[in-house]
């Protein structure tokens, strides 16, 4: 027998544009800056939670372990287990899927589960080559050894590479995330003007959703050491248009590829946590919960078209939970690319991909736009790595409330070749 899991409530900071320098923010002050005021409002006492545990990939050297920084930072108790996750852009999913399975099985009662990143803080390193100069240099024994190791040194040594910029690159497939977007641009054949409507749709519908005040129970007011606020996601540009998004030119593969700046998700700073409870933690507290987490389910696929991720994993998830196209109410499929989102409703309504990857007997079906990233994705507002997992799911449960949804389900490709998928059900 498994127990219901609910998720009770959620919070994440606004996600803020990288600005060619590190921002106001570390990952943990990121955590702080949104779990101080959703604990703040929650009707019990922050030392109820049995676990925190919160996704976050690129780990700043002074934040090791960032959950556990976190949770004594947000005055949890010097005894509050508390874990960190990495599972690409999966993490902030991950970290909820986690506490589902443990409330699920009945070893736990209420987790706080979140994700964080601040990309702008993504760390220099110096080229294989420097290290290995000085390695040489730090082993010489005598004065001669020394001058001899340390005349080795060439100019571009000290040239150092952004971390983030390796970090992005498959290490199997020596592909970029943005050379696998292009991959499956041209599998499906999506063409340069259809991207670039996709990420003028996506900014409108997050200004939109802004100006409606849709997100100010999600959004919380970050505020830096100097006292300066940040109260929006900064990266949204409601004026976008074609001739704007015509104008940049392919970022990775000139002069004919399909993904520009324009049409692909930003980096940028984030956090996002939400709270998991039983049932009998959301009786005992006098809960009311946004969404019942049902199910999950992650897949694993060649990683040069890792972008088909959410394809493989959300379909199967539909399939057990006895779901066809039209019986998802809502969709939060994260925007990693515009290419890459069209690629995946192209392979949904593909009757051979569907027959020959996915086992089925015709299509999945085509999903409503209407029905997909209603209030935008991370093409308009950015994509923290370790956060976007975290935030789809919340984002989700959110959209659900306003427009009275049944099902939905939130999915995403992970670099690495992964992708993952939740579903939810209203309460």
């Amino acid at each position: 027998m498994t127990r219901p899991v609910y998720l009770v409530d959620g919070a994440r900071t606004p996600f803020l544009k990288a600005e060619g320098k590190p921002g106001p923010f570390t990952p943990v002050d990121l955590a702080v800056q949104c779990g101080r005021p959703l604990l703040a409002r929650q009707p019990f006492d922050r030392h109820i939670f049995d676990l925190v545990i919160l996704g976050c990939v690129n780990v700043i050297a002074d934040e090791m372990n960032p959950a556990r920084v976190a949770a004594l930072r947000l005055g949890m108790g010097e005894e509050m287990v508390a874990f960190t996750v990495q599972t690409n852009c999966g993490s902030g999913m991950q970290s909820i899927d986690t506490a589902f399975r443990y409330i699920q099985d009945g070893t736990h009662e209420m987790i706080l589960a979140g994700g964080t990143e601040a990309l702008s803080h993504a760390p220099l390193v110096l080229r294989q080559e420097a290290v290995e100069w000085m390695g040489a240099l730090r082993a010489a024994k005598s004065p001669m050894q020394r001058a001899k190791a340390a005349a080795g040194i060439k100019p571009h040594y000290l040239k150092p590479v952004v971390g983030l910029e390796r970090g992005l690159t498959d290490p199997i497939t020596e592909l970029n995330m943005g050379q696998t977007a292009e991959v499956l641009a041209h599998r499906f054949d999506i063409d340069r003007k259809t991207a670039d409507a996709y990420a003028m749709e996506s900014h409108h519908r997050l200004a939109h959703a802004q100006s409606e005040g849709w997100l100010n129970d999600e959004v919380m007011p970050a505020f830096d050491r100097d006292g300066a606020a940040y109260d929006h996601d900064t990266g949204v540009r409601p004026d976008s248009d074609m001739a704007g998004l015509a104008k940049p030119k392919p970022a990775f593969e000139p002069p004919f590829g399909k993904v520009t700046a324009g049409n692909a998700s930003q980096i940028t700073d984030g956090a996002s946590w939400v709270i998991v409870a039983s049932e009998e933690a959301v009786e005992a507290h006098g809960l009311t919960p946004m969404a019942r987490i049902v199910d999950s389910e992650w897949a694993a696929l060649d990683p040069s078209v890792m972008g088909l991720g959410p394809v493989l994993c959300s379909t199967p998830l539909a399939q057990r939970n006895g779901l066809g196209v039209a019986d998802v109410d809502l969709w939060e499929l994260n925007e990693a690319f515009a290419a890459q989102v069209l690629s995946c409703l192209a392979a949904w309504q593909d009757a051979d991909f569907c027959r020959d990857v996915l086992g089925l007997e015709e299509a999945f079906g085509q999903i409503d736009r209407d029905d997909l990233n209603v209030d935008g994705g991370a093409i308009s507002l950015g994509h923290p790595v370790g956060t976007s997992g975290n935030r789809i799911v919340l984002h989700l449960a959110n959209a659900m409330q306003r427009r009275g949804d049944v099902k939905g389900i939130a999915t995403e490709c992970i670099g690495g070749g992964l992708g993952g998928a939740m579903l939810l059900e209203a309460t």
